[in-house]
């Protein structure tokens, strides 16, 4: 536990020594969320809505950070630490390689946290946000979205052969989940073919069922978007351990 915290404290301030992801995770879902408020402002999501589009929006912007740490940030920290041999030289040490990924995981999942507290926080404070539905749903539902999306991070970090071919997969997945997904842009916005595409992406569910936990909506209207989030999360983290190179 002592190397764990040790670790952990290292890992942390060179991630901060970075700022991508304290600009992609921390300030970016914050203005994704003032920008929301200030154009729609109270208007309801739709007519006859009793939640206006913020509210409605809520779920898809907490993801933005998950999707940062997961897909991108994950991905290219293991396949980095990998080819700099760094995951290789732990084998020599009274530690364990895993226990470097487990810090990993544990950073990308306190970013997520922190963004989701600030952008309630935003949304709350300066256009009145409310979650209609149970906070213990939604966070259950947040940390399945989380898994999932990070198992695709391991599995692309784990086993890309070196890391252009990891930045290469990780920004092929990030981007469009990003964009088309309905965390930045809006999915209810978006034409009708458009959506048809959104909802082949991973993210897409999983914003679905964040919007039916934070709107307390009946949550078998969600149980597709469920299964294929554990499915993922299974499928993705069996590969990866399966065939993780560690160097």
């Amino acid at each position: 536990m002592k190397a764990f915290r040790t670790l952990l404290k290292t890992e942390i301030r060179l991630s901060l020594r970075g700022m991508d992801m304290f600009i992609f995770a921390i300030c970016m879902p914050i203005v994704v969320v003032i920008i929301l408020g200030a154009v729609f402002g109270n208007k309801p999501a739709f007519d006859g809505a009793e939640y206006t589009f913020l509210e409605q929006s809520f779920g898809a912007v907490s993801t933005i950070a998950i999707c940062a740490g997961g897909v991108m940030g994950l991905s290219l920290v293991v396949s980095d630490y990998r080819s700099r041999k760094i995951l290789k030289r732990f084998k020599v040490t009274p530690t364990s390689p895993a226990l470097i990924l487990a810090v990993q995981v544990v950073i990308y999942a306190l970013y997520s946290i922190i963004s989701l507290i600030l952008v309630y926080a935003t949304g709350a404070i300066f256009f009145g946000y409310q979650l209609y539905g149970s906070w213990l749903q939604f966070l259950g539902a947040y940390l399945l979205v989380m898994l999932s999306m990070f198992s695709i991070g391991l599995l692309v970090g784990g086993i890309a052969p070196n890391i252009k071919i990891a930045s290469a997969a990780a920004s092929l997945l990030y981007f469009p989940m990003l964009i088309f997904s309905g965390a930045t842009l809006p999915y209810e916005v978006m034409p009708v073919a458009l959506q048809k595409v959104a909802d082949i992406l991973p993210l897409t569910q999983g914003i679905k069922l964040l919007k039916a936990a934070s709107l307390g909506l009946p949550i078998d209207s969600v149980f597709i978007p469920v299964v294929l989030m554990i499915v993922i999360a299974v499928i993705c983290t069996t590969v990866s351990l399966r065939f993780f190179n560690w160097e």
